[in-house]
Order: C-alpha cells, then sequence, then structure tokens
C-alpha cells in the first residue's frame, strides 16, 4: 500500500490532505533553493596520460595528469576499480572491510604503454589514457570503460582539491557513501562502457520491463510511481546500479558503488552491422555525483551470484513458514474481519501461513499504535491464529507522526534527536498517512539502535513478521519527486551527507535498523521482513516485493520480470501483489496470477482498500476449485522452497533464476522471458496472455518431463504444451530428485524423475533446521537406472527406499 493513488486528491487544492501536501512540496522545494549549490560554471576533466604507478597488493594505483586510479584484483576473483582516492570501503554494500587482495595478482606493464593486473580468473588491463578492460584468462574482452569524465564547479580548484580520499567513520558494515566525494559532493561524472556485440543487459534492481533489459534509459533513484505500474513505467521503488551482462564470450557482472542519483543508457550491440563489423554493446552510466567505483565480476552466473553474495552479504533465509501461502488487505478494517478470512481459508481447506496488516490498523495510521477500537485485542487475535498455523504480520512505515510521544522519544535521541534535518538544522517534515511527519534518520547507527528496539511493541503484539512500506522514503506532494528535499542532512554513518547520496540507501537502513533490532530483541528467531524499496546488499536483512503493481495482464508481466531481475542483483525472496494491487481482476486474470505466484518466494495476495477482494472463493466456483489445487502444490513443494532458500544463502543462487542460468551461451534463451527455472530442477511457464490454453515453452539442453502428464520432450528446442484453465505447465529435468511434502501432509520424501537411459541425476535437500539460525545440513542424493528401474542413493550409496519415481 502507498500514496500514489492519493495522487488525484492531492491534486485538489480543496481538500485538507491536499493542502498540507502543496504546502509541503513548496517547502521542499524552498529547501533546496537554499540548501543546495548552485550548479554555476562547470569545467570537464578527463584523467590525461599516465605519468607513474606505484603497486600495492592485488594490483596498484595508477597516477594519471589530472586523475589516479586504484585497481584491486581480490583473492577468489573479479577486479575492483576506484577513481580519485576512491576505496572499496567504506561502502553501505560491501560487508566488512571487503575481500583481500590476491597477493598473486601483481601490477605489471603492458602493450601500448599501458599497465596490466594478471590474476587465474580475470586480467585487468589499463591503457596509458585510463580506458580500462576486462579480460578472460585466455585474452577475451568482456567489458572495456572508456576514459571517464567529470563535470566540476570552476571554484573546485585543482585536481587534488578534488580527489578526496577514501573517507572516515562508520562502522564495518555500515559506511559512507566513499568519502568526501561520496557523502558530500563531487562533480557529475559519465562513465561509457563497451560490451561484446551478441551482450544481453540484466538487473538494475526492480524493472517492470525486462528482465532482459533493452535499449533506453533507466533511473537510479528509488522511487514511488505515484499509481499502478506496468512494464513501461520506469523507475520504481528499488533500484540498483548492478548489471548482469552475458555474452557468449562470458558472462559479468558490474556494481557502481555509488547512491547518487544517475541514470545508465543501453544499447545493445549488433552484430555485422555496416560492412560486416561488429557493433558492440553499450552502456553508459552519467551520475550526479559521489565516488566513481565499481566491481566486475566474471565467471557463469552461478559462480558470478556466489562471488556477489560473499561481497555484499548473504541472503537472509526466511522462517519456514514465510514460504507458505499469505493473505493481505489494506481495508481489513476490524479483527472479526481478519477472523471472518482466516476461517474463510480453513472451512474450504487451503492452507494459509501469514495474514498481513496495513496501516488501518494503526491508530491514525501512525506507526507502533493499534486502533484499540477496531483491535481490541490484538495479542489474543495473534494467539487464535497462532493455534491453526496462521501468523500475523504487520506494516511499518517510517513516517514519525509530529508531535506524537514517539516523535518526542525520537528526539531525545543522541545529541541532534533521532530525525533527519535540512541544512539550517531543522527538523524536515513532510506529509504522509499520519499528517505532518518527521523522518528518522537511519543512516545513523544510534537512530538504527532506537528504532530497532521500537519493535518490540510489535512483537508484544504477537507479530512474527513485518513488511516496510513507503520507505523510499515518500514525502506526499503533487509536483516533483515524492520525497525529502535533496538538501535535507544525513549522517550517512559518520561521514556526513545529504539526500543526494542518503536517498537510495534510506530504505537499507531501516531494514538493519529492524534486522538488527529483532534479533537482538529475540536472539533464538531468525526474523521475517521484508521491504519496498531498497539497495545493493539488502538481501542481508530480508527480501522485498512488488510494491503497487497494475491489476492487468501487463502489470501480470511485469511481476515476474520484477522477480527474476531482482534475483540477478543478488536479492532471491521476493514476489508480486497476486491478482494486482489498486484493481479488481478477472477472474481467469487472478486464477492466472495466483498459478504463476504458487512458484515464486513470497507468494501473497494483496489489494488496496477500493480494489475487488482477493479470497480466491471470492471468484467464483471454478476459479476456487483450481486455486485449490494450486495453493495444495505450493505446499507439497514447501520443502523444495527451503531447500531453495538455504542454497541462496549459502551460493547466492536465487531461487527463481532465466532459463539460460544453466546454458548461458545459448543465445535463443538470453531472449526467453516468459518463463523460468525453479531451483534446478523445474521449470516454470507460466500463461501471461489472456484466453491462452496452449503455450510454446523453450527448452534448455537435456530431458524435460511435462509434470502434469508426464510426457518426455528433449532439449534443446521448443514445446507445444497444452495449458487449460486449472493449470500451467510445469516441467521436471530429467534425474532431478526434488524434496515434496509427504502424501499424509507430514515429513518429506524424495520425488525423482527419471534420468535418460544411461544417464544419471541427482538433488540437494536442505531440511528446516527449526526457528533459528542453524545452516541445516547438506543432503545429496543421486538419481540412476538399476535394472527395469530408478533408484536413489545417499552420499553414502546407500539406496533410500522411500521415494516417488515419476517419468518412467
Amino acid at each position: 500500500m502507498d500514496g500514489r493513488d492519493l495522487v488525484r486528491a492531492v491534486k485538489d487544492i480543496g481538500t485538507e490532505r491536499g493542502r498540507r501536501a502543496w504546502i509541503s512540496g513548496w517547502r521542499h522545494r524552498r529547501a533546496d533553493a537554499v540548501g543546495l549549490p548552485r550548479r554555476g560554471t562547470e569545467r570537464a576533466r578527463v584523467p590525461g596520460l599516465l605519468a607513474g604507478t606505484e603497486p600495492r597488493p592485488g594490483g596498484g594505483v595508477l597516477r594519471f595528469a589530472r586523475s589516479e586510479l586504484l585497481v584491486r584484483v581480490p583473492a577468489g576473483g573479479g577486479v575492483f576499480g576506484g577513481w580519485d582516492g576512491a576505496g572499496p570501503t567504506p561502502s553501505y554494500a560491501v560487508v566488512g572491510t571487503g575481500p583481500e587482495p590476491d597477493p598473486r595478482a601483481v601490477l605489471e606493464p603492458d602493450t601500448g604503454g599501458g599497465w596490466r593486473v594478471v590474476s587465474e580468473r580475470v586480467t585487468v588491463a589499463v591503457s596509458r589514457h585510463g580506458a580500462v578492460e576486462v579480460r578472460t584468462p585466455g585474452g577475451t574482452v568482456l567489458r572495456r570503460e572508456l576514459p571517464p569524465r567529470w563535470w566540476e564547479p570552476v571554484s573546485a580548484g585543482s585536481r587534488d582539491g578534488d580527489a578526496a580520499g577514501a573517507g572516515a567513520g562508520g562502522d564495518a558494515e555500515g559506511a559512507g557513501a566513499g568519502g568526501g566525494a561520496g557523502a558530500g559532493g563531487g562533480g557529475r561524472w559519465v562513465l561509457r562502457s563497451e560490451v561484446a556485440a551478441d551482450a544481453r543487459f540484466f538487473g538494475l534492481g526492480g524493472r517492470a520491463a525486462g528482465p532482459r533489459l533493452r535499449d533506453g534509459v533507466y533511473r537510479l533513484w528509488n522511487t514511488d510511481p505515484k499509481g499502478g505500474f506496468a512494464p513501461g513505467d520506469d523507475p520504481l521503488y528499488l533500484t540498483m546500479p548492478v548489471q548482469l551482462v552475458v555474452a557468449d564470450a562470458g558472462t559479468h557482472l558490474v556494481f557502481h558503488d555509488n547512491s547518487w542519483d544517475g541514470r545508465v543508457v543501453l544499447r545493445e550491440g549488433e552484430e555485422g552491422a555496416g560492412s560486416g563489423m561488429d557493433r558492440p554493446g553499450v552502456s553508459e552510466l552519467r551520475m550526479e555525483g559521489g565516488p566513481l567505483r565499481c566491481w566486475v565480476l566474471v565467471g557463469p552466473p552461478s559462480r558470478v551470484l556466489q562471488g556477489w553474495s560473499g561481497l555484499t552479504g548473504a541472503a537472509a533465509v526466511p522462517p519456514e513458514w514465510a514460504l507458505g501461502y499469505q493473505h493481505a488487505k489494506w481495508g481489513f478494517g476490524s479483527a472479526e474481519e481478519v477472523r471472518r478470512v482466516a476461517g474463510g481459508y480453513a472451512e474450504r481447506g487451503f492452507a494459509l501461513s501469514a495474514v498481513h496488516l496495513d496501516i488501518d490498523h494503526y491508530d491514525g495510521h501512525r506507526v507502533f499504535t493499534v486502533d484499540r477500537g477496531r483491535f481490541p485485542d490484538l495479542p489474543g487475535l495473534a494467539r487464535e491464529l497462532g493455534e491453526t498455523g496462521v501468523r500475523l504480520v504487520s506494516i511499518v512505515d517510517p513516517a514519525v507522526k509530529a508531535g506524537d510521544p514517539l516523535h518526542a522519544a525520537g528526539q531525545a535521541v543522541g545529541a541532534r534527536g533521532a530525525f533527519v534535518r535540512d541544512a539550517a538544522g531543522a527538523e524536515v517534515r513532510g506529509e504522509v498517512w499520519p499528517g505532518e511527519c518527521a523522518y528518522p534518520d537511519f543512516t545513523d547507527p544510534a537512530v538504527r539502535e532506537w528504532w530497532g528496539g521500537l519493535y518490540e511493541e510489535r512483537l508484544a503484539q504477537g507479530f512474527a513478521g513485518f513488511w516496510h512500506d513507503m520507505n523510499e522514503p515518500v514525502s506526499f506532494t503533487p509536483f516533483g519527486d515524492m520525497t525529502l528535499p535533496r538538501s535535507a542532512r544525513h549522517s550517512m554513518d559518520g561521514a556526513g551527507g545529504d539526500h543526494r547520496a542518503g536517498h537510495n540507501v534510506y530504505a537499507l537502513g531501516m531494514a538493519r535498523a529492524g534486522w538488527e533490532g529483532l534479533v537482538r530483541l529475540r536472539p533464538a528467531e531468525r526474523p521475517f521482513l521484508f521491504s519496498r524499496s531498497g539497495w545493493a546488499g539488502m538481501q542481508r536483512y530480508g527480501g522485498t516485493w512488488s510494491g503497487d503493481v497494475e491489476s492487468s495482464w501487463e502489470g501480470l508481466r511485469a511481476s515476474l520480470a520484477l522477480v527474476l531481475g531482482l534475483g540477478l542483483c543478488g536479492v532471491p525472496y521476493s514476489g508480486p501483489d497476486v491478482g494486482g494491487f489498486g484493481g479488481s481482476p478477472s477472474p481467469e486474470l487472478y486464477l492466472r496470477w495466483l498459478q504463476l505466484g504458487a512458484y515464486l518466494p513470497l507468494f501473497r495476495t494483496h489489494s488496496a482498500i477500493w480494489a475487488g477482494r482477493r479470497e480466491p472463493w471470492e471468484f467464483g466456483a471454478e476459479v476456487e476449485e483450481h486455486a485449490r489445487a494450486v495453493m495444495a502444490e505450493r505446499e507439497r513443494l514447501r520443502p523444495y522452497f527451503v531447500t531453495l532458500a538455504h542454497l541462496a544463502r549459502r551460493t547466492g543462487a536465487p531461487y527463481v533464476r532465466p532459463v539460460w542460468w544453466g546454458t548461458p551461451e545459448e543465445r535463443r534463451l538470453r531472449d526467453c522471458e516468459d518463463a523460468f527455472l525453479l531451483g534446478d530442477a523445474l521449470l516454470v511457464a507460466p500463461v501471461l496472455e489472456c484466453g491462452a490454453d496452449r503455450r510454446a515453452v523453450r527448452l534448455p539442453r537435456g530431458r524435460w518431463y511435462d509434470t502434469a502428464t508426464g510426457a518426455a520432450y528433449e532439449g534443446p528446442g521448443q514445446a507445444l504444451l497444452d495449458a487449460p484453465r486449472g493449470r500451467i505447465p510445469v516441467l521436471a529435468r530429467a534425474g532431478a530428485v526434488i524434496p515434496v511434502r509427504g502424501a499424509s501432509g507430514g515429513g518429506v520424501e524424495l520425488e525423482v524423475w527419471a534420468p535418460a537411459r544411461g544417464r544419471t541425476g541427482g538433488g540437494v535437500v536442505i531440511r528446516d533446521p527449526g526457528a533459528g539460525f542453524e545452516a541445516g545440513a547438506v543432503e545429496r542424493y543421486t538419481s540412476r537406472w538399476a535394472g527395469e528401474g530408478v533408484v536413489v542413493a545417499d552420499e553414502a550409496g546407500e539406496v533410500v527406499a522411500d521415494v516417488v519415481v515419476r517419468g518412467v
């Protein structure tokens, strides 16, 4: 739930909230006019010619006439490059102090007057003009970055004055944006990169168009899009400067560690253009300020994502119950309505894991409160639902109503209070659901500690999980960005800075505050937390969801694009509002969305207060019957989702993967956007078009079984499969061993799909280790033919007796 659909009212100056929003918007505009430096006359700067080098562990510093570049190859592969004193840390994305440099990688002369660093997995070469090439060990160029260009105020002085150091302040995981330039200013800059002509771009956070990113401009500014969004809308709530580039020559991930506003211009290459020469693909990054530093990780997708996980932190594993079906609604209205809806699921035999309460359960929309009139005994309601296996999940918004007791408590935090201030030292106020509000500064460690302690009230109310909303952050206004003024001041973990640097990491800090607070309050339980907005590294604290996706077939397509794209940016746990947020889906659209959602990590229906209902029985008897089968299959696969969750933490691999995941060299699969792999074992082909009852499915290499009919298909190739109203095509990889819930509803049994004759298969199982932080034991199984039957053996070679064999 958010304020985008409130824009109609905001535009009406005759409404009270509209008047307040107009006032707030003009106040923010005046604050920026006073608090931000005027651009004035600028001068361009490029590195110039190479003047000298200084070897350092894993690489060295290359000094040019007007800039300097730090190149470092860490142990395990990859490349870090930082211009003008920008180091790997402090960083909001990188955990700890970053990986250690590779002692075997040394800076040495290269041809043409340049230098290079050679390592086992990657070579980085720097020309005498400052162009940087990332190459495979065999010498193939994966990425070529042209010399960067800065635009700086004439008054900025010499290069030495502009080139800030690595920055100061901050703890190991929450430091500023990269020193003087990163935290507080610096010039605008542009970096143009070239990739292979056959390369495809993915990532950049949550993008409705995709997951393959076509030619166009993509903004890096977390944004409430002010209405139900579809594939044409950009940017959305969660952007990050992370690209995954897939080409024949290899796959690489590039991360520009800069939280400022920026734009990425993409242009795919063309093979054999013009006179037969390839035209490379181009990615041009334009940033409004902050440090120029980036990481490049190379290798197959699985290795790249594992390296990304190691760099930015392992993904949080949700509690086992959070991998089941969940029901949310803005507008439950009362405890009795919650009981009625939860009871409806129980009476009809639908498995329900959680019910989510939106802002209408608050007292006057004020965070960390309860409307006692409509919810007189919330702890009692939580206990009552808990006895049936249903948890309560609470929304948490960041804005605090000015003048409330919570606001007064926040003003007493530290020397300056808990809230974001303007350049003159006054609290920044904005208009949100409760009225005039202040905004906690989550880039301040003391504020994060204070905010994390507030979740004790939520736990006492009986809530078992939390979803963060409105945390881009949002301030209602009829014009401009619906957020804080760019001149607003943030702590940036001691480095200092304004909202230009703090905006994109605001929600990341809120997630960290909530996660760390919940761990302190209940150290024996891993938290359940997901957030509408965030930034690189947010997987450490939980996941995300689509936000207010449009109730349309286009919105259904956008839902899949978001989950796939976020997974490739290291955020494995996500999902859409099934049925869309703000409209009333047709029975067919609702069912097709439910069928897709059942194979995504976060399986949740949600809708606005004015939108239609989302309970399956509200769409007629046929939909109810099909929905029962959909939810039963999700429950049957719950052990598989548990395994995928633990594997995501161990390996960085998302639950939901593009079909090219295991075979990125298959070009035809790079363009496949209407199907996905769920782990290694299942290929899911949702129905994304109205009226469709059959659909073509592109198959990766190997044998695949239609799980509904048992029919076998050979890949690579394409199969035309039935997709009647009651199901979507789901195929199992030959030889796969999948953990599923036993037929009796308890325990885990192994389902094996027969390997091709003469071939073997296998699978991994990680059982739920309980509510805490235990990693869970990894069980490995192999499948093979033995005579006329298929057997499954464990790591010791012992044949497993209790298996279900399919595909024979």
